[in-house]
Order: structure tokens, then C-alpha cells, then sequence
């Protein structure tokens, strides 16, 4: 009796003991974190990468197994923006001696990047990458909401404080243009009412951009909405020596929006194809103006053969108040996104250096 009692309180123990240990059940856990992690030695060795950590790299988990930081940047496979992101961290951490910082990956993803380096880990760095690209995208709203917030304050006291007094100049001046004419001096007036104008209009566009209307929406063709736009350029278009083209896939194609706020649009992109043509000395202007349906959308693409522009100022062209033009105010880009996005449509952009820029509007198709 004694003995079989004793059989039966040994069994879990011989159980535990015949259990093979499991050696890689830490390993494992760290390769399905939501984290990317990487341990290097004070050699500059790699110890440990989990498997996010591989993915990121776009390499495979065994090619980091003991690969130093040194042999990571001289793989062969290893792309170059990749090989340029690796060694802007190494900067960081090991000539900066930062702990945690932001740094941004050529797809536009944010990682905050956090260094622990304790005694428990021998003299090894603890690098953990955490994607805050979500977080990214609410700050970025946050702040253009502040701006636009502060745009509307502004734009109110602008509006209040400067336009009743160049109506008043303007008046005056046009009064004395007749005798400005008769003394042979009328270009002085000319240029007076034209530079008044060009105020009034940086002040409509501080109003529009900070007091948005709803769209008065109706239905419209979309090759009659092109061909009426066409008309509003052509004029500027042959004082600058270039040439507008328009081709419509869909004549039936109809949409449903507010006219006026579309053709601002329209004329905004336009104009400043017309502008980026004229950085480039020697080439004659092209813009080239198409639509057509895809799927339930309408999709206008306006196309230049103009300067052209890099990623980054690509990302910002919606922020208000974002401008490389010498006299520009930064607001007709980002009043565009705002009027597209209120008639549920959206804007993509696609340019290189050098070649030309093309802006395509998605607008859907009324039923």
C-alpha cells in the first residue's frame, strides 16, 4: 500500500524530469512580439533579432544570426536606403549616445527607436523599434487644425483692418489715372491696381481657407467643366508660351459638385503647372489636361512638363502656409485637398526632377 503511494507521488516528478527543457520558448515569445528587437555586443555583434526586426530590414532572420554591424552594411542585397536607414541608427546610438528618438523609413513609416543598456544584459545594447506612424498621422492632423484655427483669427482681422482701405486707394487711383495718362506716366497706375489686386486676392484666399463653405452641389459633365476651365486659361497660357491640351475618355462622364469651388481647383493646379513650366528655361510649356472613369470615380489628371518636385515637399503640399514660390502664400495647395475632400474625393500626386509633375483628382461619379 505504502509503495504504491509512494509510485504514484514520484510519477510527476520522473514526468518533469524526462521533459526535454525548452530552451527556445523565450526565443520564440521575442519573435512574436509586436516589437522590433535587436541585441548587439559590445563588439558590434549581433546576438539576437527577432523576426519584425528581419522584416524591416527586408532580409532574412538567419542572415543576421552573428553578423556584425559592419558586414549588415556591406551585404550585397541589402538595398541602399536600407544600408542609409541602418547607419543613420548607428549614428544615433553609438556617436549621439541617444536612448530614444523618431526616425522615419523610406516607406513614410515613424519608429520610436528606445536604447536600453543595463549590466543585466552583460554590456549588450537592447535596441527596440515601436511603428508610431498612427500616432504620427493624428499629431500632423492636430497641428494643421491649430493652423487652421489660428489661419481664421488671422484672416478675420486682415480682412477688417486692410480691405476697406485699398478699396478707398483704389478708388483714388483710378481717378487719377486720367491724368497719370495725359503726363504719359499710366503704367504707374497700372501697376498700383494690379499689385491692390493681387492683396484683395491673398486676403480671399486667407477668408476661404480659414471659413470654409459647404459645396452647393449639382450635377455636371465632367468634359464640360474641362473645356470651360481650358477657357479660363488659355489667355494666360499664350502670354507664358504654353501649350494646353485636353482629352476626354468619358463625355458622359457626370459628377456631382459645387462648380465654382471645383474649377478653383482646377485653376489652382493649372496655374501652377504654368509656374513650375517657367523655372525651366528653353523648354516649351506642356500641360496636358485628361479624364476618365475608373470604376465608380471620376479621375482628372493634370499633367506639366515642369521643375518637378522631390518626396518631401510632396508630403507637404496640403499643409497650410507650406510654399516654395517667392510670392506665394502657401494656402492654394492646401485649400484644394480641403475642397476635394469635402466632396468625398482625393488628390495623388506623382513627379521627378526635371520632368514634370502630375496631379490625379478622384471625384466620385453621381448615380
Amino acid at each position: 500500500m505504502l509503495s504504491d503511494i509512494e509510485e504514484t507521488l514520484l510519477q510527476p516528478v520522473e514526468f518533469f524530469r524526462s521533459a526535454p527543457p525548452k530552451k527556445n520558448k523565450y526565443e520564440r515569445v521575442l519573435h512574436h512580439l509586436d516589437h522590433a528587437i535587436i541585441l548587439i555586443n559590445c563588439e558590434g555583434q549581433i546576438t539576437f533579432a527577432n523576426s519584425l526586426m528581419a522584416a524591416i530590414l527586408e532580409l532574412q532572420p538567419q542572415t543576421l544570426e552573428d553578423c556584425s554591424i559592419r558586414q549588415l552594411l556591406t551585404l550585397p542585397f541589402m538595398g541602399r536606403s536600407k544600408r542609409k536607414w541602418t547607419l543613420q541608427i548607428y549614428r544615433e546610438v553609438m556617436q549621439q549616445h541617444k536612448t530614444k528618438f523618431e526616425l522615419a523609413d523610406e516607406y513614410g513609416r515613424y519608429w520610436m527607436i528606445s536604447v536600453t543598456y543595463t549590466e543585466d544584459l552583460d554590456g549588450d545594447l537592447l535596441l527596440s523599434f515601436k511603428d508610431i506612424s498612427d500616432y504620427k498621422k493624428i499629431e500632423q492632423t492636430a497641428s494643421h487644425n491649430d493652423k487652421l484655427a489660428i489661419l481664421g483669427k488671422i484672416s478675420a482681422a486682415i480682412a477688417h483692418e486692410i480691405r476697406n482701405p485699398l478699396t478707398a486707394i483704389r478708388g483714388f487711383i483710378q481717378l487719377l489715372r486720367p491724368h497719370l495718362m495725359q503726363l504719359g506716366k499710366d503704367e504707374y497706375a497700372r501697376i498700383i491696381l494690379m499689385e491692390i489686386d493681387r492683396t484683395n486676392d491673398i486676403i480671399h484666399e486667407f477668408l476661404d481657407s480659414s471659413k470654409p463653405s459647404a459645396p452647393e452641389k449639382a450635377v455636371l459633365r465632367v468634359s464640360s467643366l474641362l473645356r470651360q476651365t481650358v477657357l479660363l486659361t488659355e489667355s494666360e497660357a499664350l502670354m507664358k508660351d504654353c501649350e494646353i491640351s485636353l482629352q476626354s475618355e468619358a463625355d458622359e462622364m457626370l459628377i456631382s459638385i459645387d462648380a465654382k469651388q471645383i474649377k478653383q481647383v482646377l485653376l489652382n493646379l493649372i496655374k501652377n503647372g504654368m509656374d513650375a513650366i517657367e523655372e525651366i528655361s528653353g523648354r516649351k510649356g506642356e500641360i496636358h489636361i485628361q479624364a476618365k472613369s475608373e470604376g465608380r470615380n471620376a479621375v482628372i489628371s493634370i499633367s506639366d512638363n515642369g521643375s518637378g518636385m522631390e518626396q518631401a515637399r510632396i508630403k507637404r503640399l496640403s499643409d497650410p502656409f507650406f510654399t516654395t514660390k517667392e510670392k506665394g502664400t502657401g494656402l492654394g495647395l492646401s485649400e484644394s485637398y480641403r475642397i476635394i475632400k469635402d466632396h468625398g474625393g482625393s488628390i495623388n500626386v506623382e513627379s521627378s526632377i526635371g520632368i514634370g509633375t502630375t496631379f490625379k483628382i478622384s471625384l466620385p461619379l453621381a448615380n
